[in-house]
């Protein structure tokens, strides 16, 4: 027996998990400012374990187009560097033998327009991400009515429920993405 809240909640969910995920996603792309998500895929050698650099390390901004890596432990310096070379985020790091400085290089037109691209592309996909997670709940709703979980009038007020729920996330995909594209054209 599936009631219509547990329909709804799974796909509400559901939904908020993929625009979470988009958030993560968009930030981890380059858009001329200094932003510590661009390192948060970063994982480096510390004595002999995979470690996210994070958690050895202090990111910080001190300056709009420089991100600074302060270790914990000023021997994992070297490895630091190495992995954030390894990533390929297009940044040099530069070792002063205490921190590591990392100068955001400007965006020309042409990058801008790129990443633009890449950033719609995202978008599009989580939205198909939302509208597969619509269908699931659709699915479930003519489950329901089938096996007389739900009538008549009760399926289609949570039909209704389910695609005002997903014109809502939609929205906000459109907003996060409009966000991101505002700040790579004009960062």
């Amino acid at each position: 027996m599936v009631t219509s809240k547990e329909v709804l909640d799974n796909a509400k969910s559901k939904m908020q998990k993929t625009t979470e995920a988009l958030k993560h996603d968009l930030g981890g792309i380059r858009a001329g400012r200094a932003n510590p998500s661009l390192l948060s895929g970063v994982t480096v050698d510390y004595y002999g374990a995979t470690t996210p650099l994070n958690q050895i390390a202090a990111i910080t901004v001190p300056e709009a187009r420089v991100i600074m890596v302060s270790p914990y432990d000023k021997s994992a310096l070297n490895n630091i560097e190495k992995g954030i070379l390894e990533a390929d985020l297009g940044i040099n790091p530069a070792n002063d033998g205490d921190k590591i400085r990392m100068v955001i290089p400007q965006l020309t037109e042409e990058r801008r327009s790129e990443v633009s691209k890449k950033v719609k592309a995202t978008g599009e996909s989580n939205k198909v991400a939302i509208r597969n997670v619509r269908r699931e709940a659709m699915d479930a709703v003519k489950k329901g009515n089938k096996s007389d979980d739900f009538n008549d009038d009760e399926a289609h007020r949570l039909e209704d429920q389910v695609q005002q729920l997903t014109d809502k996330e939609i929205k906000h995909v459109d907003q996060i993405v409009s966000d991101k594209e505002n700040e790579v054209m004009n960062g």
